[in-house]
């Protein structure tokens, strides 16, 4: 049987570099972009990797060393990065359709019928495309299996000495051990913290010696997934190209809010706007769902004011996707458990019972047949998706919503708003 080729592309740095590509001024300097309402850092640059802040990072605890070393802080763009990645990805697509979209900057394509035989030149050639068609930058890792394509990844893009690119293909197993030896056993693909700690503690440090572990000693410790990994450590494809769409368990919808928020009346405005962001979600999946469950919390940093964290679930009659069918049920949950006299720092929903689409299913023996609802909701969809979202929206959402998140530093829509594109003098 042949081995199996697969091809690991992953843009560097992603959110940074898809604002580097509109602002070249960025080129080389410190970048950080936000999370929602600009509380955490989500993504750095090489410059602030090398400062030592960690992803996640709360904005407040680094501000001294962010200001002293003149890092740019931007708000995320998540509608510029959506755009960029879905370009990113078609440029992959023209090399085969063998390809599994694995996150918003990751693909794992199945280049094993491209016949060919210089796979480093392919990655090449793929990684210059991009940046030519695109301006992002990326990572290129090539192997037998799944696994080993990640660790490949891992050493092009942490390593400035294989210029972005790495194949495994037809190395002999010493310079193969050398390499994996050069693999931290926590950047493995699918051994997480928890593993990684149990491991450290029996001396297996690298990606070396987890594949040279005993097979029994992994099987004792950890479950089958990690007997998966091992195998595909040591060349043996485990794991498949996943080229159909999944469907998703649940769909969650949730921010934190700009200001505190104490009265019920704007944390309806914030659940209805939510519940109509997983709909949305909901109805470009082409599934349907039964469930709508909603949360509300304090801040709990704030040791000073009273805590309280709750949330609630309602099933619906049948399943839908429709934003109105929803809403009332989310927001008779929110009631439920709303309580005066707290300040609410963040709400969420959470979407569950989720199945495909297979036709008009009536929530009640009285809802009419052929529901006008399909109809008005795609019409929504449409308008939000050519003008900008929330052209069409449900009055209960609100009209100033001056409890949003905070996004002081958000670039422009330079790909998907008219208004936005770039000035060129």
């Amino acid at each position: 049987m042949t081995d199996r080729v697969f091809l690991l592309a992953d843009c560097n740095n992603f959110y940074v570099s898809c604002e580097r590509v509109f602002n070249p001024d960025l080129e080389n300097r410190p970048v950080a972009v936000l999370s929602n309402n600009d509380g955490c850092i989500v993504a750095r640059s090489n410059e602030v990797k090398a400062l030592g802040i960690p992803m996640g990072a709360p904005v407040f605890k680094y501000k001294s060393l962010l200001e002293k070393h003149g890092v740019v802080i931007l708000s995320s763009n998540y509608e510029l990065y959506g755009d960029m990645s879905g370009r990113v990805m078609e440029v992959l697509s023209s090399f085969t359709d063998n390809i599994e979209y694995y996150s918003i900057d990751e693909a794992f394509l199945d280049i094993t019928d491209l016949n060919i035989s210089d796979y480093s030149t392919l990655a090449r050639e793929m990684r210059d495309r991009i940046r030519l068609w695109t301006g992002i930058p990326v990572s290129i890792g090539v192997a037998v299996t799944k696994t080993l394509a990640k660790a490949a990844n891992e050493l092009a893009k942490k390593t400035t000495e294989f210029g972005g690119v790495l194949s495994l293909i037809n190395l002999g197993d010493a310079a193969l051990d050398v390499l994996m030896d050069r693999v931290d056993v926590s950047d493995v693909w699918g051994i997480g913290r928890q593993y990684t700690k149990l491991l450290r503690n029996y001396g297996i440090n690298t990606a070396l010696d987890f594949k040279t572990a005993p097979s029994a000693f992994v099987k004792q410790h950890m479950t089958v997934a990690g007997q998966r990994t091992q195998m595909e450590l040591r060349g043996v494809s485990c794991i498949s190209l996943e080229t159909e769409f999944k469907m998703k368990k649940g769909i969650i919808s949730s921010r934190s809010f700009g200001r505190a928020i104490t009265e019920l009346s704007d944390l309806e405005e914030a659940v209805s706007s939510y519940v109509t962001t997983a709909c949305q979600k909901l109805r470009s999946e082409g599934a349907v769902a039964k469930k709508v469950c909603v949360y509300i919390r304090t801040n709990n940093f704030r040791r000073n004011d009273s805590q309280y964290n709750a949330f609630a679930s309602k099933e619906l009659l049948g399943y839908s996707s429709h934003t109105s069918d929803f809403i009332g049920p989310a927001l008779s949950v929110l009631r439920k458990v709303y309580r005066k006299g707290y300040r609410y720092y963040k709400a969420g929903v959470y979407i569950s019972k989720i199945r495909a689409c297979t036709g008009f299913v009536p929530l009640s023996l009285f809802e009419p047949s052929g529901s006008k609802k399909s109809v008005v909701s795609s019409i929504v969809d449409k308008i939000n998706d050519r003008y900008r979202a929330d052209t069409v929206f449900f009055a209960s959402c609100g009209i100033s919503r001056d409890w949003t998140g905070k996004s002081e530093r958000k670039s422009q829509k330079f790909t998907t708003s008219w208004d936005d594109l770039l000035s060129v003098y």
